[in-house]
């Protein structure tokens, strides 16, 4: 056999036994995306492919893919290995790795086909395995999505809030929407190669609005720039919905220790207002107007106390969503500096704010933040008489850094050891005697937790507390929206 009969005898065997018969996907291509050959297993998954085009076969459609990589590999001649998603000849989405090679018929550079050779990632067990363990069992959305904007692949999670959703643009099965996102965190991916975070709402599949924090990040796969990009996301709905369930748990546990401990102050009163009866009867009956007077007195005194503790006690169990409008902070604090600061001085404390200058307004309820200082401004300048130091002040400051609007009281007075420290926020704790129901920290707590922030303090004995109310102003703008939507 001479050599070119065997040369030709080897190029139909490799054909017809390698070519043919490779457990892959096979299909050479030419510049104008028309499908020039490929084997059997190629024809077995895509059916019937002569005279048709690469993006008929592949993707059924009609016409090329808006970020075609062949259209790539035909201008710079470079092997590429991509992810995609493709349709096979039922019909049915799956997910492939493709690697695609020039093919030259001539040694001038010049790429005349292309070579596709694709697998199922989903087929191999080691990916299944990856896949169920790293990926499908996060408990959190999970998506890689491809230039296209369509979902190569999405979690557990994901499916079960959006639905079946692979090959479909990520913006159609986010929200519902037939073009891209304005905002979109994946396009900024795309363009830069960097992560990028942000807050969206999207429509799951029974048409609930889903409140979600979404990260993007590069994902790539053999190439110079980003070929996919991976989005990880938590569902904020759920989490605002539990931290409303724990906050609903603390407050009904604690009004339910408050009812509890009610019959000792109501005793208390009680005895009080029983006193202040038989002193003024006592005085009647002697015509003594000293008597009268002071069981007069004891009566007004224990009234306020019944006034105080029931109004407490009604702030305090009373649950509902803050009346939000958008305010200056520095306004709400000289308010409070301005009904306090007479009454401060006439005890020889000194009331003053120290205000961030050009403070931007925020969504705070007016008359929770008022009742939050009150209590906070009226125990700082009761610790201030309980300390025996010259030149008391209490200091009420706003700060607005990193995204957290803070508002914090302080002063020099007594000071809190660590014991009393940690029983400020306990139900009817009070330093102040008779004079105190121990609920105003109780609600200035709750106040600023239906406001999404929480209270910080900072003591130590004999030289003072500081009282920091922090609200993260993203948590303070969801907020808002969902009070105006209601």
């Amino acid at each position: 056999m001479s050599a070119a009969k065997t040369s030709r005898a080897l190029k139909e065997l490799l054909f017809d036994q390698f070519f043919q018969q490779l457990p892959f996907n096979v299909a050479i291509i030419d510049r104008d995306y028309n499908i020039v050959q490929a084997n059997n297993s190629f024809r077995e998954y895509f059916g019937e492919w002569e005279g048709k085009k690469c993006y008929a076969v592949y993707k059924k459609q009609d016409h090329p893919c808006s970020r075609c990589q062949s259209l790539q590999i035909f201008e710079d001649g470079k092997t590429r290995v991509i992810d995609s998603v493709v349709v096979d000849k039922n019909g049915q989405w799956s997910h492939h790795v493709v690697q695609s090679a020039p093919l030259m018929l001539s040694d001038k550079g010049h790429v005349d086909y292309i070579i596709e050779i694709s697998s199922i990632v989903t087929d191999t067990a080691q990916w299944q395995q990856e896949f169920n363990i790293l990926f499908d069992r996060v408990p959190c959305y999970v998506t890689v999505i491809n230039e296209d904007f369509r979902i190569v692949r999405a979690n557990e999670a994901f499916r079960e809030s959006f639905g079946d959703v692979l090959g479909k643009y990520c913006y159609e099965v986010y929200k519902r929407r037939k073009s891209k996102c304005p905002r979109c965190p994946a396009a900024k991916t795309f363009k830069d190669g960097k992560m990028h975070h942000s807050e969206h709402t999207g429509i799951g599949k029974a048409g609930q609005n889903i409140e979600y924090a979404v990260t993007t990040s590069p994902l790539d796969r053999g190439r110079d720039k980003v070929a996919h990009v991976i989005e990880i996301s938590n569902d904020v709905t759920r989490l605002k919905k539990l931290e409303k369930e724990v906050l609903e748990a603390e407050r009904l546990a604690a009004v339910g220790q408050t009812v509890a401990g009610l019959a000792h102050s109501i005793k208390n009163i009680l005895m009080g207002l029983e006193g202040g009866k038989y002193m003024i009867g006592l005085g009647l009956k002697k015509d003594d107007r000293s008597l009268i007077d002071r069981g007069s007195e004891m009566l007004d005194r224990n009234f306020d106390k019944t006034t105080t503790l029931v109004k407490d006690f009604l702030s305090f169990s009373k649950g509902r969503l803050p009346k939000l409008r958008m305010v200056n902070p520095n306004d709400l604090v000289m308010e409070i500096v301005d009904l306090y600061k007479d009454i401060a001085a006439k005890s020889g404390i000194e009331l003053k704010a120290d205000l961030k200058p050009n403070m931007a307004r925020a969504p705070l309820d007016p008359d929770a933040i008022h009742t939050c200082l009150t209590n906070l401004v009226s125990n700082a300048i009761d610790a201030c008489l309980m300390g025996e130091q010259k030149g008391s002040e209490v200091v009420i400051a706003t700060r607005d850094e990193k995204g957290i609007l803070t508002i914090q009281v302080t002063d020099n007075g007594t000071g809190m050891d660590y014991e009393i420290k940690k029983k400020i926020f306990t139900t009817f704790f009070t330093t102040k005697g008779g004079e105190g129901t121990g609920l105003g920290l109780l609600t200035t707590r709750k106040l600023v937790q239906e406001h999404g922030g929480k209270i910080i303090v900072e003591s130590k004995k004999g030289e003072g507390s500081r009282f920091i109310m922090e609200f993260p102003r993203k948590r303070l703008g969801m907020l808002h929206e969902e009070t105006e939507e209601e």
